[in-house]
């Protein structure tokens, strides 16, 4: 029997091509979002830094053409973490926190 998972499908939305382009428009944020890949069956962690409209892995090889998706594997997204950038060791830059996939399409939750 096919698990059910009770959010949408991260790729079907394509939700980190919409946090990049929200994230373009506020160059002072960084978006820090973390869960997993499914890769062979197997879940790996996967953890994504959007910052100035670009997304960098810190996990796994992702596509760098805008016109592609991000990630062509299954993916699940359920914690959102943003900061102020620049990111410094003394100051404390975390704003907040969601687990709400659709929290951070919302571009007034980013100030």
């Amino acid at each position: 029997m096919e698990e059910t998972l009770a959010f949408p499908k991260m790729a079907e939305i394509d939700i980190i091509n919409n946090l990049e382009k929200i994230s373009s428009e506020i160059p002072n944020r960084i978006l820090k979002i973390e869960d997993f890949i499914l890769k062979e069956n197997q879940k790996e962690q996967l953890e994504i830094i959007i910052f100035r409209g670009y997304s960098s892995s810190t996990t796994h090889p992702i596509e760098i053409d805008s016109e592609k998706k991000v990630i062509t594997l299954s993916y699940s997204i359920t914690n959102f973490k943003l900061y102020k950038a620049p990111l410094t060791e003394t100051e404390e830059n975390f704003i907040r926190e969601h687990q709400n996939s659709v929290f951070f399409l919302n571009q007034k939750n980013w100030i």
